[in-house]
């Protein structure tokens, strides 16, 4: 289980992905809240501090990279991009717009855990 249960903000266009990403980051203990566009998301931002932000690249409204622009900086957030569509390129896109790590779907559980633990243990 997470001590002093860190939340997370799961942004993905697809229903699915965001019901099991959120299935497995409660089963650990995470606080989870899902948006399913870029503004959605940007709009839970501005009045929650979330822990932990997921973010697939391809959004309906705007792209993920152009979201981790956008999002408040009021508070250290772990920025975590996850992409079906994996490349070179869309990873350093991803960490020179903010991204602490870049993962490729499908993303195994154990995976995705590890990326989030990491990342929240260096901030």
């Amino acid at each position: 289980m997470v001590e002093n249960a860190k939340s997370i903000l799961v942004v993905d266009d697809e229903e699915s992905v965001r019901t099991n990403l959120r299935r497995i980051l409660e089963r650990v203990g995470y606080k989870v809240d899902t948006a399913g566009t870029g503004q959605e998301a940007l709009a839970k931002a501005k009045v929650n501090c979330f822990d932990v932000i997921l973010i697939d690249v391809r959004l309906p409204d705007i792209s993920g990279t152009e979201l981790l622009l956008k999002l408040p900086k009021k508070h250290e957030m772990v920025k975590i991009v996850i992409t079906g569509y994996s490349t070179i390129e869309a990873g350093a896109t991803a960490a020179d717009y903010g991204a602490d790590d870049f993962l490729v779907k499908p993303v195994q559980p154990q995976e995705l855990l590890r990326s989030i633990e990491d990342r929240l243990a260096k901030v």
